[in-house]
């Protein structure tokens, strides 16, 4: 789903990068007991209701449309824990890739590329998004239309507005869903979606519908459920919004030299030419094209796994979703869906899972030998694998930032696999 937490920097790797049907879990901050507000009691949620409906209306929603939709709304549970869980382990990369590309999305998406050749190229012509990516995004989001989410939005939302700890940004979201609803766009009882909102066959949030979706059908409504042609064309309105380059693909996996120097991943982007110049060659072990675009390297599964060089239009599918292991799995179904094989150095499948506590075990084991990773959080973040590389470098390992075993078990820090 578009990601509306773009403000959260960087991307944490080792976050679940799942669509934002869930998560949004992971992409907030970490949630302890202690910190989490008090969602709303019965009483409180009516008064917010109340005031919800009224800043609706003044911000433009009819109040015909307020009153019926506001009426109708409940207080959901189940969003508040959804919203409050985070997910005990993180996930391998091995994990998550296997889990989403896959023979079967592969075979589908094929078919659906050849079914809907019309409309997609139409879409690529007006946008510049070459139809492989417009049918990887439907199928990470939605596993090409089979699942929008069963929760109704406006309840969802109106949930979420009134717990204290995201109020504003759900606020917000639940004014663009009845404005949503106002335009006819969709009827109250049909708009359903993801815990947190995100609609349709492309799981936008309401915001990213109102400024992107667009009616590609000619029938007169932005309809993100029943229209795939509107689904497909305000994807690529919306990556086209981002800087989708049409010119260049997302980016490639190549292999890396003996002895090659992983500090070199660390997001700083070099021209094609000077990686070649390093010895990085494509996945085939031919030479690089000696070229001036840039690219990012990109190890999400440190040394004994693939690498890949990253282009901008990686970059711009992360915009939609900010996880490298997301926009991986995007731009490498997007090749299978193109004719493209597998990867030619696939993840390996036995690297340790950890779990929260694990990570902040070992980033405070790396606190107290000297390598600062900053304050334990259990988050998997640059200042984490910085921590990792220095002490990877002083133990005479190879330094590319990732906690594999021999890193762990250095550190005393158990594991779950």
């Amino acid at each position: 789903m578009p990601n509306p937490f773009t403000w959260i920097l960087p991307c944490q790797r080792f976050i679940r990068g799942l669509p934002l049907t869930t998560a949004l879990v992971s992409l907030a901050l970490p949630i302890h007991a202690a910190d989490s507000p008090q969602p709303p009691t019965a009483d409180t949620f009516d008064t917010c209701k109340a005031q919800l409906e009224q800043r609706a209306v003044e911000s433009g929603v009819s109040q015909e449309t307020a009153s019926k939709v506001m009426a109708q709304v409940e207080y959901l549970d189940r969003v508040i824990e959804l919203d409050r869980r985070q997910p005990e382990f993180t996930t391998t990369f091995a994990d998550y890739l296997n889990r989403r590309v896959n023979d079967d999305r592969v075979s589908k998406g094929r078919a659906l590329l050849r079914e809907h050749s019309e409309l997609l190229e139409r879409v690529t012509r007006e946008t510049g998004v070459p139809a492989p990516y417009l049918v990887a995004f439907w199928g990470l989001e939605t596993n090409f239309g089979s699942y929008f989410g069963k929760m109704s939005v406006p309840s969802s939302l109106t949930t979420l507005a009134c717990d204290p700890r995201r109020s504003s940004f759900f606020s917000k979201q639940l004014i663009a869903a009845l404005r949503i609803i106002d335009e006819g766009a969709i009827a109250v009882e049909q708009m359903e979606g993801s815990w947190a909102g995100a609609m349709g066959h492309v799981q936008f949030m309401p915001t990213v519908f109102l400024e992107h979706a667009v009616d590609a059908d000619g029938d007169g409504r932005r309809d993100l459920w029943n229209s795939i042609p509107d689904a497909m064309m305000s994807a690529g309105k919306f990556l086209q919004s981002m800087g989708w380059d049409p010119d260049y693909r997302w980016g490639r996996e190549v292999i890396l030299p003996d002895n090659f120097n992983y500090s070199l991943a660390d997001g700083r982007r070099l021209p094609l030419s000077e990686w070649r110049s390093k010895g990085i060659t494509d996945a085939f072990g031919k030479p690089l094209a000696n070229a001036p675009i840039k690219a990012a390297l990109v190890v999400p599964a440190g040394h004994e796994g693939p690498a890949f060089l990253a282009y901008k239009n990686f970059r711009v599918i992360m915009g939609w979703n900010r996880s490298e292991f997301y926009a991986i799995s995007v731009g490498h179904l997007a090749d299978r869906v193109a004719g493209a094989g597998k990867l030619q150095n696939p993840p390996p499948e036995d690297l340790p899972t950890l779990s929260r506590s694990a990570i902040m075990a070992m980033q405070e084991s790396l606190n107290a030998r000297g390598f600062d990773s900053g304050k334990p959080d259990g988050i998997m973040g640059p200042g984490t694998r910085d921590a990792i590389r220095r002490f990877q470098a002083s133990n005479g390992m190879v330094a590319d930032g990732y906690p594999g075993d021999s890193v762990l078990q250095e550190l005393g820090v158990s594991t779950e696999r």
